[in-house]
């Protein structure tokens, strides 16, 4: 039974404290934000002097009739501004605080990404890659958790391993799945976000559905199929992107076209072009001087440039939107959709699931920006399992979907997209099963990563100046100098202040005798 506060307020006393009405409404709803979503319900009772409102923390807020005028109205439209301004800035901090946690993960995943991507050739890839056997299912895993994050990245160098002979199982199934769900990036996300329980279960999870897949693509989809995609795909007459694979056509406004040796290359963003590497025909090293080359490690700060420029605007969107979820998405919006069957019983547990998955769908996020949806998720309910197959869901986005139609046909689309929702779904079935009988699940609704606050402050702290190098060194050389021409002065201006204080605070002690 929900509690009830009546707050009656007497209209003739705001005036002298105010001088507006609209400013106690604006305090009322101070006071409605406090409290606890779904916990108490504000009603006030209208009489002669009496202003009445009502406020439901289920419902957010809800006016109940106003008598006065058109001040009164007035009132009740700045008091309705005023709670919905109150929830953007709560969405907001929430946003802010989770790109906090997680900014100094997203660098260091990204550095290490642009790195192995750099000292690992993957054109060598697909002679370990071509056959459907577990040992080739097993490299295809590997090399995904090597390469790009971007999910649009990762599907087109898929594509580009399958065209040049590579099995279905090792590249669409699980070099495809690996490259944006095994990655260290989003680990470390899910490691500060949702712990480290989540962490490990996304790493199990992710083998498990690399297993399903495998199991698909080897068992269930035949062989003509597989051969009809391949020549569909090789058949695709269309402008890549020299650097990603992704397509950058030439009439498309933010395509960047640059000449190498006589042979002009399409980009399709800055990132690329600044990853691009001319004399990308070098070979891969793990050893020896090349590892400590200035030229290749400027190459590997560009491939984590490309990184961040291909994924930026998803995460930032996931953390706004994950801010506005939270914010304003009642508990019982999300109990009335999760809420199928008993609590703790399979029938919950596998309804989870399945529309954790269609969620995932729904949403247009991919990667790294979905953790923070995830996070709303299981802080609102959802179950274990439920909240793993929304994050395994992030390759059944309909971009990507359009993206498979284009390259391997209508048939083989429809196969991918079955074979990845049974994965997401079966992975986070058995997981949380797994978890469940260990003891492993944390407690429901319970969210925060397992670094501490101060090691957080710590880790940003020294990832950004590396980023803020990061992006120097991938600048072209007269970006460079304008840039320099431009923070010079607010440079000199620093110190020279900096200065001028360490020489007063030293006269200041000097004049009372102390040196």
């Amino acid at each position: 039974m929900l509690s009830e506060i009546h707050l009656l307020t007497d209209q003739a006393s705001l005036w002298p404290v105010s001088g507006h009405q609209f400013v106690s409404l604006l305090r009322l709803l101070l006071v409605q934000s406090h409290l606890e979503s779904g916990s108490a319900t504000i009603t006030t009772v209208t009489t002669t002097n009496t202003i009445a409102i009502a406020l439901s923390a289920e419902l957010g807020f809800v006016f109940g009739p106003v008598t006065g005028g058109g001040l009164d109205l007035a009132a009740r439209l700045a008091g309705l501004l005023g709670a919905l301004l109150i929830q953007l800035v709560t969405a907001l901090v929430i946003a802010l605080e989770m790109a906090w946690d997680t900014w100094w993960a997203l660098v260091l995943g990204f550095t290490i990404t642009g790195a192995i991507q750099e000292f690992v050739d993957e054109d060598q890839l697909t002679d370990y890659l071509g056959d459907d056997g577990w040992r080739e299912i097993g490299y295809g895993t590997v090399f995904g958790t090597a390469s790009s994050s971007c999910s649009f990245s990762a599907v087109a160098m898929t594509r580009s391993l399958f065209t040049k002979g590579a099995s279905a199982a090792s590249t669409l199934g699980a070099f495809q799945f690996a490259s944006t769900d095994l990655v260290l990036e989003l680990a470390l996300v899910v490691l500060t976000l949702l712990g480290w329980q989540f962490a490990a279960a996304e790493i199990t999870g992710g083998l498990i559905a690399v297993v399903v897949l495998g199991i698909v693509y080897r068992r269930f989809v035949p062989s003509s199929w597989i051969e009809r995609a391949r020549a569909h795909a090789r058949a695709l007459d269309e402008t890549e992107c020299a650097t990603c694979g992704m397509a950058a056509p030439p009439t498309d406004e933010e395509t960047i076209t640059r000449t190498f040796d006589g042979e002009r290359r399409y980009f399709c963003c800055g990132g690329c072009l600044n990853a691009y590497d001319p004399a990308d025909d070098r070979e891969a090293v793990t050893a020896g001087p090349e590892l400590l080359s200035g030229d290749r490690w400027q190459s590997a700060i560009a491939n984590t440039m490309s990184e961040w420029d291909m994924l930026w605007r998803d995460i930032l969107f996931g953390f706004l939107l994950a801010g506005l979820l939270a914010a304003f998405v009642p508990d019982t919006w999300w109990t009335a959709l999760f809420g199928v069957g008993p609590e703790g019983s399979l029938t919950r547990l596998f309804s989870n699931v399945v529309l954790g998955a269609i969620v995932g769908v729904l949403t247009f996020l991919c990667s790294v920006g979905n953790i923070p949806f995830a996070v709303v998720l299981w802080q609102n309910g959802v179950s274990f399992g439920g909240v793993l197959a929304f994050i395994f869901a992030d390759l059944l986005i309909l971009p990507l979907v359009r993206t498979y139609h284009r390259y391997y046909g209508l048939r083989m689309a429809g196969v991918m997209f079955a074979a990845f929702f049974a994965a997401a779904v079966i992975a986070g079935f058995l997981v949380e099963l797994v978890f469940s009988g260990v003891g492993l699940v944390p407690s429901p609704g319970t969210s925060g990563g397992t670094v501490p606050g101060a090691y957080t402050s710590l880790f940003n702290v020294v990832t950004l100046p590396l980023f803020a190098v990061q992006v120097y060194v991938a600048l072209e050389p007269d970006q460079r100098v304008r840039l320099g021409n431009r923070i010079a002065p607010y440079v000199a201006g620093v110190l020279y202040h900096a200065y001028d204080l360490v020489r007063r605070v030293a006269y200041a002690l000097e004049s009372r005798g102390l040196k």
